[in-house]
């Protein structure tokens, strides 16, 4: 039998006695305890569980104030925002220090969603975007640990993907946004996704019950079946193994959507899909002989999932500072997760310390060290 016991909160009153010297007069009081927000009332286990109820849980401020109520709390909306400002002001060199590893890496995967933002004093929303840059080699056989960076912008202006990549230099994998296909050049190298395209001919085949979409949807199929077989091997094991089975069928793929695409008219959805795969070919089929690339930019599509989810339930940002709070939160659960951390345990490790821990030494607090020092953070299965 399962039973439910309600949480409980606790009130900490921390008493310090002054004392004084009858001789010299001097008064002596012990040093206040740290606390994650300067004068603020929420220890750091509350503060990790409202960050976490709301980026992870897609707890609005105002629902988690009425869920307190209810339990004797009275801890209003604004209040609830001040404290999630507080902290990621705290977080931000930690979140800062996750995306100097993540561009670091030699490969990325990078994608964007919308988030409604609110326009003060106007009563409508803009369209801002959140982006993520997500550093993950494990299929590859890797030791480095992964991790993800959530950038916010106003807009979706190429310069934004810009600005956030001008340290990197590797391969990028992602969709066909063309703020993405400026950068590509000698520093930053195109490897496309093949989930993208095969998602044209599977929407089309759900419509229409099209042959030429399900033959399209069963080759690359045979692709993906290669990929599961080869996942978590080297690189150079999976680049040989693609090369020998996934290049024939690649070829023979090649083949045949030049020939369908004869029998089509140009207007045609099918058209669309297949010159969307033939234009991009080249940046497709990259990572037949890459080892360390992916067959599709999965990787961060998941990590925009979370995004997703909880916009379906605060519907919009407060602020482009709301934003970028967004952006700092994610980037730590995100990271977390991804490293199989407890997000709730981890932030309350992190904002127990953080605020008097050196900033030289800001990396001891990344998920995978604290990882290291305590395998008790480690998410339940």
């Amino acid at each position: 039998m399962i039973e439910y016991v309600p949480g409980r909160y606790r009130v900490i009153r921390h008493v310090r006695p002054k004392l004084s010297c009858a001789a010299c007069q001097t008064i002596v009081q012990a040093a206040a305890p740290s606390r994650p927000i300067a004068r603020g009332l929420a220890g750091p286990g509350f503060l990790a569980h409202v960050l976490v109820s709301k980026y992870a849980d897609h707890l609005p401020l105002y629902r988690q104030s009425e869920i307190y109520e209810r339990e004797g709390l009275d801890l209003s909306r604004s209040t609830l925002a001040d404290w999630v400002g507080g902290a990621a002001e705290l977080l931000s060199p930690l979140a800062a220090s996750i995306g100097r590893y993540v561009m670091g890496a030699q490969k990325l995967h990078g994608d964007d969603t919308p988030v409604p933002v609110l326009c003060p004093g106007r009563g409508t929303t803009k369209q801002g975007r959140l982006w993520t840059y997500v550093r993950d080699d494990r299929p590859a056989a890797s030791p480095d640990p992964p991790a993800v960076l959530f950038r916010y912008s106003p807009d979706r202006k190429g310069e934004r993907p810009r600005a956030h990549l001008e340290p990197f230099v590797g391969i990028l994998q992602a969709d066909a946004y063309a703020g993405f296909e400026r950068l590509y050049g000698e520093r930053i190298q195109e490897a496309a996704c093949w989930a993208h395209a095969r998602r044209k001919f599977y929407d089309i085949h759900l419509h229409n019950a099209s042959p030429i979409a399900a033959e399209a949807l069963e080759r690359i199929g045979t692709l993906y079946g290669i990929e599961e077989q080869i996942r978590g091997r080297p690189p150079d094991e999976r680049a040989r193994i693609r090369q020998a089975r996934a290049g024939p069928e690649l070829e023979a793929l090649h083949t045949w959507l030049h020939s369908a695409l004869t029998m089509l008219s140009r207007k045609s959805e099918l058209a669309v899909a297949i010159r969307y795969a033939l234009s991009r070919w080249p940046a497709l089929t990259r990572y037949r002989d890459d080892g360390r690339l992916e067959i599709d930019n999965n990787a961060a599509e998941r990590a925009l999932r979370a995004v997703a989810l909880g916009r379906k339930n605060w519907l919009f940002a407060g602020s482009d500072d709301g934003g970028e709070r967004a952006a700092t939160i994610y980037s730590l659960i995100g990271t977390a997760k991804l490293n199989e951390l407890d997000p709730e345990a981890y932030l309350r490790y992190v904002l127990e310390r953080i605020s008097e821990h050196p900033i030289n030494r800001i990396e001891d607090l990344l998920p995978w060290n604290v990882l290291a020092q305590l395998p008790s953070l480690r998410r339940a299965a």
